[in-house]
């Protein structure tokens, strides 16, 4: 027998008798013993982002830091709060371990930017909209939250942080949605959210939709009371009991203002001009005009622009910003972006060929011409006052009304 046979035959051998090895009960119990599953077959998996591609979600605020191009707050209807330190490369979301995703509004403190307050659940009452739990707090850039209270508001519209005391700090709730709320109204803290004080409020049905301040005399503040019902059928937006009311004393007691504002209003936006304080802007659903002007505190007003396109779905838009440097400098937020140069008297629409349904703007305080916006697509941003757009594409957040 030649070689080759003896040596296929010592490997078949061998080969049988490793098979009998096996078959028996105690080495196949050996082997399976050496050969552990791991306890969690995932634990070695890693989330990784594979979408959108093209644009993002609805954002309700944005906040960024004056004078610095690269550190900006980004808050979304349903997908949390995000910062960027690289003027929008990168995002990292800062509140995913807090209760709820829902952001209204985002508030700095003046004189301490890494001091960040949240108001949750988004402000604009669509059908289709999350909620919040109230006020959250940040003293370190967004690395660390506590819960301040203020949990049944459900929608908070606007936080705004005194210029000079960052303990008085004051919120305006919209309320819940579906039905009547008495968790609606301004709010005040003076000791940094370990207590509040609800000291504007009409009844269940009204809701607060903005507040402001005069920057050099916080003790003027301008508030914005809006009667809206929504049924999942039907909206109901505006009365004669709403409308604006001012403080003289920071915000501990308000008498409305009426003198050349309309008898009936929906859902209103208030804002003053931070370099001419007693320029006050008042935009409102209304029939008789859309823009309101007051050059003397909000003593007496006057239409400056009567065209709804600025207002648009009330509910839904209804924002206003004014130029920090000019007070006759206006960007409207409503379906489009609207830029007005005369003091409301004209305006145009800018920003086109980007997303629609704008909800936010920010201008640097100290360049104007940086403004970063937000709409139901995502972010986009100007360094050249709006002449020339750039579409933030990168943030990844959305909104899912509906699974079949």
């Amino acid at each position: 027998m030649s070689s080759w046979f003896r040596g296929l035959g010592i490997t078949a051998l061998l080969l049988c008798l490793a098979l009998a090895f096996m078959s028996s009960p105690s080495a196949a119990k050996k082997v399976k013993s050496a050969v552990k599953p791991p306890a969690d077959p995932f634990a070695q998996l890693s989330w990784r982002n594979i979408g959108p591609s093209l644009m993002g979600g609805r954002l309700t605020d944005i906040e960024g830091v004056p004078g610095d191009p690269n550190t900006v707050y980004v808050a979304s209807a349903s997908g949390g709060l995000w910062k960027t330190t690289n003027g929008g490369i990168t995002w990292k979301p800062i509140f995913d371990k807090e209760e709820t995703l829902s952001i209204g509004d985002i508030a700095l403190d003046p004189q301490h930017p890494d001091v960040i307050w949240v108001g949750t659940g988004e402000d604009n009452p669509r059908n289709t909209t999350s909620f919040g739990n109230g006020v959250y707090r940040s003293t370190d850039g967004g690395k660390t939250w506590r819960h301040l209270g203020l949990e049944e508001t459900e929608r908070i519209a606007r936080i705004l942080v005194h210029p000079q005391n960052p303990d008085i700090v004051w919120v305006a709730a919209i309320g819940h949605i579906f039905g009547p709320n008495p968790n609606r109204g301004v709010y005040l803290t003076t000791d940094g959210g370990a207590s509040w004080k609800k000291t504007l409020y009409i009844d269940e049905y009204h809701g607060a939709a903005d507040i402001e301040i005069n920057p050099r005399n916080p003790n003027v503040v301008y508030a914005a009371m809006w009667y809206f019902q929504r049924k999942p059928w039907d909206f109901d937006s505006g009365d004669d009991r709403g409308g604006v009311y001012r403080s003289l004393d920071g915000g501990k007691t308000w008498k409305k203002l009426t003198e050349g504002l309309p008898k009936k209003m929906g859902r209103i936006a208030v804002k003053v001009a931070p370099s001419h304080p007693d320029t006050v802007y008042v935009l409102a659903e209304a029939k008789e005009a859309a823009l309101y002007r007051s050059d003397d505190g909000g003593d007496h007003f006057h239409p400056v622009y009567k065209k709804h396109n600025i207002v648009n779905r009330g509910f839904y838009y209804t924002e206003l910003r004014v130029d920090p440097t000019n007070p006759d400098r206006l960007v409207a937020v409503s379906s489009r972006l609207w830029l007005s140069i005369d003091g409301g008297k004209t305006f145009k629409s800018i920003a086109r060929g980007i997303h629609v349904d704008f909800h936010t703007a920010w201008l640097d305080p100290q360049d104007p011409r940086r403004m970063w916006v937000g709409n139901d697509g995502g972010l986009a941003r100007t360094t050249d006052g709006g002449t020339t757009w750039e579409y933030v594409d990168n943030l990844p957040v959305g909104q899912f009304y509906q699974i079949h």
